[in-house]
């Protein structure tokens, strides 16, 4: 009750991201919390989802890079009345009469904006990445904060040690205080000096025999003064700045999380954690009572699937699908698919919406109102990713390309063996990639 009561006094502050050079070509056109996941949401959707089902409702969202379509989507989803203090609000980055430079960092970015933080006067400050995938009541965090006296928790997860050597790795004392710190260590020698004691590998039930590491989150819960007295500098990010310098000065402690997380930071991490909300037991799961993921309310007909063999797949709403084999993918909101498709492994994410109904008197797909794009007849796609408004002429194949190298062609891209057609491209039918 203490942690749900003092939520009222926690100013949640989410990166909107940077360039987003290792998720391209989604980011494009967009910033990397706007791009489009499980078919009908955004990534920006799970950490502000977060905020609300553990009562955080005053939140800023930090943008600067192709934002303009992750600012039309806060816009149109989130709102409050009038009769609460709640607020989601965008701060994009600005020139001021104190300085005219983009955010240089995460921890720069929270600096150029703490006079609006300030004047909410919240009692601590909860900064969160906008492009992780992950459910999080941060009411435990908060109480494992006031319980330990903390100046600063971060939120750690234990991980092995093939993804140590890309993640900031902590050491956590028996009191689960952080006494050291590295950023992405590749030295064997420090890596071994950092392994999770045995006794905790026990305590948090981890299967032994294998090494553990306890890796930051990117979820950092401040005392607003420490914040302030943390940012009087003009160090750029919290990761490889701010954390390390705190956890010597302030009382620093982690909390361990071991439900799922990943950050969606690639091609083919957010192509995998995608396919795996296709899965009946899913890592992520969307279908949770008391942990909704809030989006953008549309009002949608529901899909029309005629003739078709569907399995392990997400359809989203407003969909047509005609005497198709779809496997293991996920078809977003408002996609036509013709018939004779096969398509597996493969992420559609649908269109922004419909076109114009097609006059004809013909008693097939020609005659539906169909999106202004679409997956035409008899296409064979496989582990590919079809960005948003894309189309696809009749007969055009994609084939697995698992194992070749980065490839950017006339109107498709390839990422880690993943074939991409970007937003609002266009493969002319008859194409074979």
């Amino acid at each position: 009750m203490a942690a749900e009561f003092l939520t009222k006094n926690v100013l949640g502050v989410i990166m909107g991201g940077g360039a987003g050079t290792r998720l391209f070509p989604l980011t494009k056109e967009r910033s990397k919390p706007a791009v489009p996941i499980g078919g009908k949401y955004r990534l920006v959707d799970i950490p502000i989802s977060n905020c609300l089902n553990s009562n955080i409702r005053q939140i800023y969202i930090l943008t600067q890079y192709n934002s303009a379509s992750l600012h039309r989507h806060i816009h149109s989803t989130y709102s409050f009345d009038r009769f609460t203090r709640g607020f989601i609000e965008v701060l994009a980055a600005q020139q001021t009469n104190a300085g005219g430079s983009w955010y240089q960092g995460t921890a720069d970015a929270v600096r150029q904006n703490l006079r609006y933080f300030t004047q909410n006067d919240p009692d601590c400050v909860l900064v969160l990445s906008g492009d992780q995938l992950y459910h999080m009541d941060f009411r435990l965090i908060l109480e494992q904060h006031i319980a330990t006296k903390a100046a600063l928790t971060v939120a750690t997860i234990p991980v092995s040690r093939k993804d140590a050597v890309g993640l900031g790795i902590m050491e956590l004392d028996a009191d689960k205080r952080i006494i050291r710190f590295a950023e992405k260590p590749k030295d064997h020698a420090l890596l071994d000096q950092l392994k999770i004691a045995p006794d905790m590998v026990t305590s948090l039930g981890l299967p032994e025999g294998s090494d553990w590491f306890m890796a930051s989150m990117g979820i950092y819960l401040f005392n607003t003064d420490v914040l302030l007295r943390a940012l009087d500098n003009d160090k750029a990010d919290f990761g490889k700045h701010i954390i390390p310098d705190s956890i010597y000065k302030e009382r620093v402690y982690g909390h361990v999380f071991q439900g799922y997380w990943e950050d969606v930071g690639t091609i083919k991490s957010f192509f995998d954690a995608n396919l795996a909300m296709c899965r009946l037991q899913s890592p992520f799961n969307f279908f949770e009572r008391n942990r909704p993921v809030y989006t953008h309310a549309r009002f949608l007909p529901p899909s029309k699937i005629l003739d078709c063999q569907i399995d392990q797949s997400l359809i989203a709403d407003g969909c047509v699908i005609l005497k198709s084999h779809i496997e293991n993918s996920i078809v977003g909101l408002r996609s036509f698919i013709g018939s004779g498709c096969k398509i597996k492994e493969t992420i559609i994410m649908g269109c922004d919406f419909f076109g114009t109904r097609l006059e004809t008197h013909d008693r097939d797909e020609r005659s539906f109102g169909i999106p202004h794009a679409s997956i035409g007849r008899d296409c064979h796609i496989e582990r590919a990713i079809i960005d948003k408004n894309a189309h696809l002429g009749d007969g055009v194949i994609i084939t697995d390309k698992t194992g070749h190298p980065d490839e950017d062609g006339s109107n498709y891209y390839v990422r880690d063996g993943i074939v991409v057609i970007p937003k609002n491209g266009a493969v002319p039918a008859g194409t074979r990639i």
